[in-house]
């Protein structure tokens, strides 16, 4: 997204809820909201600045030493060159300042948002304003896809829901030969390529026990042999190639076999009623006129699964938020990890992925979802029915 873009819609929110201005704070990676922002810059070595004020011109306050850097990004740059220069740039610049956003969240309660450590707080406010948390500014302004942005995504869903079913197929037309974790994911890397999708990290192939590990790599090509009665659960996620090309993230599960076994169909019905629950209360709130906290959406798809009697064995969040990286920086579905408080806004892509993971086996279902200002949009291919591998 374009840096003009992002300030006149940080601008636009910021005067709406009375923020003074937006100060966005980076050293070595600390901050990794300055440069899906910005934009990426390498080999910047010095502590650097970006102030959005609420009205008026923005400004990059850098060090002399990399500001040659920042020489294509059409915003007015302002050097120093010691620790006494710098805080007399970021005085003047904040001098009408009350109220600043940054990347500070109270009680560290949302970690995606949490990017300043103490110190650099209490610098700030030593300036003599008031921090508040950029959480809703971020999401506003940087998150919220355009229509070209939009459509990298639609390709990437579109090829995953297709190469998924080809690695179920490849699994089948090769259970003969001993096909193992690690070969399966090798093929979905492979198709990956020959797509020209970006390969990332993953994908999670993973049979019977190792579907209980939400994040399991497959590393091992020794690994023991995918066999008739197996459960197989693949989690891929890829995005075109550009720096502003958005991610598709899918989870699906098959049975190896004729006829699926009473208690994974079960586990499986309760993940899909959830994952449905979750995206029916999407639907009715926009129906409503409501707008949902991240937290809301986990609440109903848990309570659910409560009901059927494996809460004890849904130990992640809901969804994740979905955009320039598979897990990028707007709400997520979550009431578990944290409590988050953030609005699920006309614009932003979501994943909805509940997960039911017992000691021999584990079921999740994951869609992907956008915002669209006609309500919630799936953009996935939508699991109904456990695949079944056969040779």
């Amino acid at each position: 997204m374009a840096i003009d873009t992002v300030i006149q819609q940080a601008q636009n929110f910021m005067a709406a809820e009375g923020i003074s201005g937006w100060l966005l704070y980076e050293y070595r990676g600390l901050n990794p909201i300055f440069w899906d922002t910005l934009g990426p810059v390498s080999n910047v070595t010095r502590p650097c600045w970006l102030w959005m004020p609420a009205e008026g011109e923005p400004q990059l306050i850098v060090s002399f030493v990399d500001h040659g850097r920042f020489a294509h990004i059409e915003v007015e740059t302002i050097t120093f060159v010691n620790r006494q220069q710098m805080t007399a740039r970021l005085r003047e610049a904040l001098m009408d300042a009350v109220k600043v956003a940054m990347e500070y969240s109270p009680n560290a309660a949302l970690p995606r948002v949490s990017r300043i450590d103490a110190g650099t707080k209490e610098f700030v406010t030593g300036l003599g304003v008031e921090i508040v948390s950029s959480a809703d500014l971020l999401q506003y302004a940087s998150q919220r896809w355009d229509e070209d942005q939009l459509k990298s995504h639609e390709i990437a869903a579109q090829k995953l829901s297709q190469i998924v079913n080809e690695a179920f197929d490849h699994i089948g037309a090769s259970l003969a030969s001993g096909i193992t974790e690690y070969a399966v994911a090798e093929f979905i890397r492979g198709r990956f390529r020959e797509e020209g999708l970006v390969v990332t990290d993953g994908p999670a192939v993973a049979v019977n026990e190792h579907a209980s590990d939400p994040h399991f790599d497959p590393t091992d090509p020794d690994a023991p042999a995918i066999k008739e009665g197996d459960w197989v659960l693949i989690d891929l996620w890829a995005r075109l190639p550009g720096d502003d090309s958005m991610f598709g993230d899918i989870t699906w599960t098959a049975y190896v076999g004729d006829k699926v076994p009473a208690k994974h169909r079960e586990v499986f019905d309760a993940v899909i009623d959830a994952r449905d629950a979750a995206l029916d209360e999407l639907e009715k709130a926009h129906r409503d006129g409501r707008v949902l906290e991240g937290w809301e959406l986990d609440k109903v798809a848990r309570e659910h699964i409560t009901r059927s009697g494996y809460a004890e064995f849904f130990n992640h969040r809901l969804g994740h938020s979905l955009g320039r990286e598979v897990h990028s920086n707007a709400v997520n579905l979550d009431g578990w990890e944290t409590r988050d408080t953030r609005k699920v806004i006309t614009g932003i892509g979501l994943t909805i992925e509940p997960g039911i993971y017992l000691p021999e086996f584990g079921v999740r279902s994951e869609i992907d979802v956008f915002m669209s200002k006609d309500g919630p949009v799936v953009t996935t291919e939508v699991q109904r029915e456990i695949v079944l591998i056969r040779p």
